[in-house]
């Protein structure tokens, strides 16, 4: 008879978070899969629970999947656990869940705290309906086809992102998705928690050398609203043109004349060229 799968949510900060279930759910596996078993360990130490790790994360987990499987198909139990959060949410774990449902294992969750939902309870946004969009790719093709994807998106979008990829990935929504409401949520249960409730076109400006982004974020960006256009897009082309005349530079003409119009920076931007 085959073991069981266990997606364990853990903590995204704040070990106090961590439910007894969970607790349990560790101490009577077999052995638990994690991203990272150095920061496991230290879940595992807190709580006072020794048991037997694998490593999987993104570039092992073909391999170890099988190896996995395998021994769940034998008769152990296997819980999976993420650095943070709930495994196969924007993570490798999701092809372990599958991999398991194609061999006819059974998956139980254990729920816990997940970053995306907390930050929308946090941001104070519209989230009556809403879509995660996880991490954009450092791929410059695949991050533009991505923006230009969600571009007219009229539901509140959630994003994560690094502290050293926040100011670019800022001016990149900026650029793509035009002036719009967006809370910077981070650091979520730890104790420099924030919620910056702020604009696009202010958020890119929010961060220097003097002040670098610290902490994990989640983006919080509003859909795009209907609006009555009552300037055309060649209108605003034509302002922007009149600032570039007198002497500023083209990008910013074009972010300047963005955020007075319903119209994009790039589609701006375009225009001027």
């Amino acid at each position: 008879m085959s073991g069981k799968l266990y997606v364990v949510g853990t903590p995204i900060g704040n070990m106090s978070d961590f439910s007894p279930r969970a607790v349990h759910t560790l101490e009577a596996v077999d052995f638990i899969a994690a991203e990272d078993t150095r920061v496991t360990l230290k879940l595992l130490n807190h709580f006072g629970i020794k048991k037997d790790m694998v490593s999987y994360f993104e570039h092992n987990k073909r391999q170890r999947g099988e190896i996995i499987t395998d021994r769940i198909l034998k008769g152990e139990n296997c819980a999976i656990v993420t650095d943070a959060g709930m495994p196969a949410i924007s993570d490798p774990g999701e092809d372990l869940v599958r991999l398991c449902h194609e061999n006819g294992i059974e998956v139980e969750a254990v729920p816990g705290p997940t970053a995306f939902a907390t930050a929308l309870a946090l941001s104070g946004m519209d989230c009556g309906r809403f879509t995660f969009e996880g991490f954009l790719s450092v791929s410059k093709k695949s991050r533009r086809e991505h923006l230009e994807e969600i571009a007219d998106e009229k539901r509140t979008m959630v994003f994560y992102e690094a502290p050293h990829k926040l100011i670019n990935t800022l001016n990149d929504l900026y650029e793509y998705l035009g002036d719009r409401e967006v809370a910077l949520v981070r650091e979520i249960t730890k104790i420099h928690e924030e919620t910056v409730n702020t604009t696009l076109s202010q958020a890119v400006n929010m961060y220097d050398e003097a002040n670098k982004p610290r902490g994990e974020y989640v983006l919080v960006v509003a859909g795009k609203k209907e609006e009555k256009q009552d300037i055309t897009l060649e209108e605003a082309v034509e302002q922007a043109k009149k600032l570039v005349d007198g002497g500023m530079s083209v990008n910013t003409a074009a972010k300047e004349i963005a955020s007075l119009t319903p119209f994009k920076k790039s589609d701006i931007y375009k225009g001027l060229l």
